[in-house]
């Protein structure tokens, strides 16, 4: 049997067609490896490139929480993270990356937008000092293909249509560095929960020409009572409700912050260097190099 010359055209067209689509998915990034979830991490956080800063910003509102009574709106929060990756080789884990940053969280009036100096305490009636959390740095340990046990990296994303989304929750327990010397006895362990989902769009995730895919996020902290609130140990937390994204740049952040970070914080322009080998920043190591410890009354 003979096949017509546009049976034959035709089918060496939808052949083409079939190669073509088989040679872009074998371009693209394949999920489902430990290679594809370490890679996807790093699209997620920051850029292919190695050294390229990465900008996160995000906003939202601060809550009380008391027992028997109402949850207070507190304040607003207006965040940015300033990042970099970099690539790093391991003979049995393969090749991954590391992710080093510095994060500002600033506190704002809910009515004009502006920083906090001063808070007036709904609870004490106290007038107290705003102090905004300046973080540097907070970096990462590296992320490989594999963990040190061999267990391969797997990717726990959930895609739906063109868009993909990751659920992150952080349960945090430690020793609380503003504690003092019986802790043990008496307690003081920070306890505080961070809560991250992220989103963008599939086709940018697994394109490996796309060193650096937008990403949104948003991001919900539990937390103890933060130490310039002058709480004490009063029963209650706070916590914060806030979204924000990847930007194109550094200048596309709120005039609230470009502002603090001109007049305050001009290190916030760029990440850490690659190398950075500083122990991780807190709000509360933070508050401890800046305030004073209390004079016990007599």
């Amino acid at each position: 049997m003979t096949l017509t010359l546009s049976l034959r055209t035709a089918l060496t067209a939808s052949l083409l067609a079939l190669g073509a689509s088989a040679a872009h998915a074998a371009k693209t990034v394949d999920l489902k490896t430990p290679e594809g979830a370490s890679i996807a991490g790093r699209k997620t956080q920051c850029s292919m490139k190695d050294g390229e800063p990465t900008v996160y910003w995000f906003h939202g509102e601060g809550f009380s929480r008391v027992p028997g009574e109402r949850d207070r709106k507190l304040f607003n929060v207006e965040g940015m993270n300033v990042r970099t990756c970099v690539t790093v080789k391991d003979e049995k884990r393969g090749t991954g990356w590391r992710l080093v940053s510095r994060e500002l969280l600033l506190y704002t009036d809910p009515v004009t937008g502006e920083l906090l100096r001063t808070w007036t305490n709904p609870w004490t009636n106290q007038t107290v000092n705003v102090l905004q959390t300046a973080n540097d740095p907070v970096n990462q340990r590296p992320s490989f293909p594999y963990g040190a046990d061999g267990k391969p990296a797997t990717w726990n994303g959930t895609i739906s249509g063109k868009t993909w989304w990751n659920t992150l929750t952080v349960p945090l327990f430690y020793t609380n560095p503003l504690g003092g010397d019986y802790q043990k006895y008496v307690g003081g362990t920070y306890h505080a929960t961070e809560m991250f989902n992220f989103f963008g769009n599939i086709d940018e995730m697994v394109d490996p020409k796309n060193l650096n895919p937008a990403v949104q996020v948003g991001w919900v902290r539990l937390a103890s009572w933060l130490p310039w609130m002058e709480m004490g140990d009063r029963a209650g937390m706070i916590y914060i409700h806030a979204a924000g994204r990847k930007l194109d740049s550094f200048e596309q952040l709120p005039p609230v912050i470009l502002r603090a970070v001109e007049t305050t914080y001009p290190e916030y322009r760029t990440p850490p260097p690659g190398d950075d080998t500083r122990e991780n920043e807190t709000s509360w190591t933070y508050f401890k190099k800046k305030v004073p410890p209390a004079t016990p009354k007599k």
